[in-house]
Parts: structure tokens; sequence; C-alpha cells
């Protein structure tokens, strides 16, 4: 597990470090709730996942798991991952989720968000990192724009939500133009 690093958020210092056991249990909880499922998509039809599977991604070099808390609590707010990491070619996959949606609109995902990605171009030498989002999921658009990811295209009507077709907004962001919020 890497170090736990701090980011200053509207609703105070954000940290980010490595799920533990415990932390499990409650990732999986907020995976399984329709209002955070019905954004996602893990590839065969899957939108969920659960705790065994949770805890194999938190040991494979495929995946960098982090869970992301306030300094005052150390409870998990939510979690962010760099997913299907290629080191030969140097990018990897984004995904979030803010769990206490208490939390809301404070940047602590936009700050969870660049310092992962921080961590993925420091310290795992990536070049690029890609995201997509439902056109229709306002906040997630917010965080990905606040990081300074660049619209590159999109998936015309392929993610379906209450029976009608959405489009999946296809962003990618360059270590070169990762600027860090960490404390903007």
């Amino acid at each position: 597990m890497t170090n736990t690093k701090t980011a200053v958020g509207s609703s105070g210092r954000v940290r980010v470090r490595g799920p533990r056991e415990s932390d499990v249990d409650t990732i999986a909880a907020w995976l399984a709730k329709a209002d955070n499922h019905r954004w996602l998509d893990f590839g065969g039809g899957r939108q969920s996942l659960d705790r065994i599977t949770l805890k194999i991604m938190s040991r494979r070099n495929a995946h960098l798991l982090r869970v992301f808390t306030l300094e005052s609590d150390d409870s998990p707010v939510g979690i962010v991952v760099l997913t299907d990491i290629s080191r030969n070619f140097k990018k990897a996959t984004l995904w979030y989720l803010l769990g206490d949606t208490r939390r809301a609109g404070k940047g602590c995902t936009s700050r969870a968000v660049s310092m992962i990605l921080a961590e993925g171009f420091e310290r795992l030498g990536l070049h690029s990192v890609n995201a997509w989002t439902v056109d229709a999921n306002v906040a997630s658009i917010r965080v990905l724009e606040h990081n300074n990811f660049q619209l590159i295209g999109r998936q015309r009507q392929c993610h379906f939500l209450g029976g009608r077709p959405h489009d999946r907004l296809l962003f990618d962001l360059l270590a070169s133009e990762h600027i860090g919020i960490l404390n903007a």
C-alpha cells in the first residue's frame, strides 16, 4: 500500500489510501445501489462488483484502487480506480464513485481523482489515462473537466437508463496535461 496522500477540498482535507479489509463491504454496498451502478459498466453486462472481485482487483497489478476519506474521519467517502493498467502502453482507464452522497458538490471526488492520477503518472509512469461517462451524468463530467480531461468522442446511444438510450462521452488525459488540483 502506498503512503496516504492528502489534498484540500471545500469539505475539508481529502485523503486517499489503499482499501482496508474493513472497507470492502462498504464499497461493495455502494456499488450494489441502483443509483450508483446505473452509471457503470464492468463488461459482460456487469454493473456492480462483489466483495471477492474487489479483493482480487486490489491485489492485481492491472488495477490501482484507492479509497478516499476526509482527514477528520477515516471512514470511506468514495473510491477512485485506475484499471486495465498497461505498463507496455503506459495507459489506464479511470473510474470513480462517491459513495457518501452527503459530500456531493464539495470537490472531494475531483481531488481524489487528481491524487490517483498523480500516482499513476508519477509512480506508475503512465502516459495516458482515459475515462467515459454517460451524457446525463453532469457531476461526473465536471469531475473529468476539473481534472483537465479532454472530450475525444462519443459512443452514441449505447448506455440505457430507465429504458432510454444515452451516449457515453469519451475523455482522455495525457501526463503532460495533468495540472494537479491538489491544493487549488
